[in-house]
C-alpha cells in the first residue's frame, strides 16, 4: 500500500467515525448550551467531546500530511505550509479563510460548545473537502475509493 493510500485510509477512518457522531448529535437534537450540556448523561457528553476531538484530528491530519501528499501526487513540490494551503485552495479543495478558522478553536467549555456547534454545522463542508481529497487522489491512483 502506498503512502497516499495509507493516509487516505486514515482520513476515511476519521471521517466515518465523525459521520456517525454527527448522525447521533443530529438525532439527539442538541442545542449547544452549557445548561443542556450539563444535563446530558456521560455517554452523550462523551459523544460530543469525541466529535470535537475527531473533527480537530481530521482537520489537523489533512493539513499536516494529506494536502502535501496530494500536491506531490500531482508533481507539485512545496516547502511552506502557506504554499500548500494556497495550492489546495486553488484546486478548490478548501477555502483558505474557512480552513484557518478551523485552527482557531478554543477549549473552554462555553467556547468549546460554540466550537462544537460550529464543527457540527460545518460537517457538510468538511465532507466536501474529504470527497475532493479522494477525487483529487483518484486522478493519480484509480484504486483509491471514497469512504
Amino acid at each position: 500500500m502506498t503512502i497516499p493510500q495509507k493516509q487516505l485510509q486514515k482520513v476515511a477512518r476519521h471521517y466515518l467515525a465523525l459521520k456517525e457522531y454527527k448522525e447521533f448529535i443530529d438525532k439527539v437534537g442538541f442545542e449547544f448550551s452549557v445548561e443542556e450540556f450539563n444535563n446530558l448523561d456521560t455517554p452523550q457528553k462523551a459523544v460530543l467531546e469525541a466529535y470535537l476531538k475527531r473533527f480537530s484530528s481530521l482537520q489537523d491530519y489533512l493539513g499536516a500530511k494529506v494536502f502535501r501528499t496530494l500536491l506531490n501526487m500531482a508533481g507539485i513540490s512545496t516547502t511552506k505550509m502557506s504554499e500548500v494551503l494556497t495550492l489546495i485552495e486553488k484546486e478548490e479543495i478548501v477555502s483558505l479563510d474557512r480552513w484557518i478558522e478551523f485552527r482557531n478553536i478554543r477549549n473552554e467549555l462555553e467556547e468549546a460548545l460554540k466550537d462544537l456547534k460550529y464543527c457540527v454545522d460545518s460537517f457538510d463542508y468538511l465532507h466536501g473537502v474529504v470527497v475532493k481529497v479522494f477525487e483529487f487522489a483518484r486522478r493519480y491512483d484509480e484504486s483509491i475509493k471514497l469512504p
